[in-house]
């Protein structure tokens, strides 16, 4: 899990491109809270699949781990 400081630099780091990419999407006619809720749909969908990654490679790594005490 990544620590508070390298989450914040991150958030920081993305900050002026998100802000400039709700930006646009509000000027092109989709209401704020049309663009919220695309963002969030966005961002959940980013996390199942990062999630799921972490699922996969755990279990790979438990499964080594296992076929290694087995042996």
């Amino acid at each position: 899990m990544a620590n508070r400081e390298a989450s914040e630099t991150c958030r920081e780091a993305l900050a002026e491109s998100f802000e400039a990419l709700v930006e646009k999407a509000i000027s092109t006619g989709w209401s704020e809270q049309e663009v919220a809720l695309a963002l969030t749909d966005l961002a959940e969908t980013y996390l199942v699949k990062v999630g799921a990654t972490v699922i996969i490679e755990d279990s790979i790594y438990s499964q080594l781990a296992f076929e290694r005490l087995k042996n």
